[in-house]
């Protein structure tokens, strides 16, 4: 486990979304939460106080969090300085980047110099298998999105939480950087190699037999160029008895692609549908969790009710208005709804 509490970094971060681990950490695990760290250029917050590396070491803090995602996951100089920074002052470093911690030899010598830690997040098991495709017991529910970034964490751990709370057992796997770092464990999907994809989520959500649910984290868009890879080993491993579609009514193009639009709602909950049913033929769509965070109240409901009356499926914002009417949908599932993939 990685030490807390933590101080959440923003550095030079202009991109709201960019900020998602620090968000995702201040929303999810806010008692952990000492401070952010930024510098003057960033306009962005977290509504948390304001701290220098040193009044962040000062205040308690184990692990300063380099919570921000960048197109390839690289650290730049900045990011370098503020991580030897926090080192210097005592604290361990943690990011869930594509370039590890441990690759930089300035970090790497300090960490050991100090005798404190670098945790890359980013990191899969080393024992991953193929995947089978073969059917295993248990109920499992994917979270996918029309993009990458859409809220397909939020609305997987918002599912949860409302599963909970209706005495269903009910257990989040992560498949991010940020899932990873709030639910302790899980496995980075899009660092793994892609022929281990599906095998990892086979091995992330295994078979139970205790009537309970698995809800797995979605990776990218099957119609997004750069991620649609990742998308699709998910959809494979996981096998799915339930599908939630993740939206962001806001966004105009796909994340880090100018001009390419996104896809209609029933375009990719079809496509998704279909992809799934190589391993789980009898799969079903069961909501839509749309992200209205720029929407008055009354839009939010507006649209929700529209999405509605245009899918024929429950849809909601699950941070503003809570899940039921999915998890009202997902329990009406019946047992033959399972996947009926004959066991090799």
């Amino acid at each position: 486990m990685i030490p807390a509490p933590y101080l959440l970094y923003l550095g030079h971060s202009t991109d709201f979304v960019g900020i998602k681990t620090s968000r995702g950490l201040a929303t999810f695990r806010p008692e952990d939460c000492v401070g952010e760290f930024r510098h003057d250029d960033c306009p962005l917050t977290l509504d948390l106080p304001r701290l220098t590396i040193e009044e962040g070491a000062a205040r308690g803090a184990k692990t300063l969090v380099l919570g921000i995602a960048n197109s390839g996951g690289v650290m730049g100089g900045d990011l370098v300085n503020d991580a030897a920074a926090a080192l210097e002052a005592g604290m361990n470093v943690a990011a869930g980047l594509h370039q590890r911690l441990r690759d930089v030899p300035r970090l790497a010598d300090l960490a050991k110099e100090r005798g404190l830690q670098l945790f890359d997040v980013r990191d899969p098991p080393a024992d991953l298998v193929v995947g089978t495709g073969y059917a295993r017991a248990g109920h499992r529910l994917l979270t996918v999105g029309t993009d990458c970034s859409v809220g397909k964490m939020y609305a997987t751990l918002a599912l949860t939480t409302a599963l909970r709370a209706r005495g269903v057992k009910a257990d989040f796997r992560a498949t991010g950087q940020t899932g990873i770092l709030i639910a302790g464990g899980g496995i980075p999907i899009d660092a793994v190699v892609a022929d281990f994809i599906s095998g990892g989520i086979e091995m992330l959500a295994p078979a139970r037999d205790d009537d309970g649910w698995d809800l797995i984290e979605g990776q990218g868009s099957l119609f997004h160029p750069s991620f649609a890879g990742v998308s699709t080993g998910l959809l494979h491993g996981a096998q799915a008895e339930a599908i939630v579609l993740c939206h962001d009514p806001m966004r105009e193009s796909m994340r880090g692609l100018k001009n390419r639009k996104l896809p209609g709602l029933q375009e990719c909950l079809d496509a998704n549908l279909q992809v799934a049913r190589l391993t789980s033929p009898d799969v079903r769509a069961v909501g839509v969790c749309l992200n209205t965070s720029a929407l008055d109240r009354d839009e939010a409901l507006t649209l929700c009710r529209r999405t509605e009356d245009q899918l024929g499926l429950p849809a909601t914002d699950p941070i503003a208005f809570g899940a039921d009417a999915i998890i009202d949908e997902l329990l009406c599932l019946a047992p033959s709804a399972r996947s009926t993939i004959a066991s090799h």
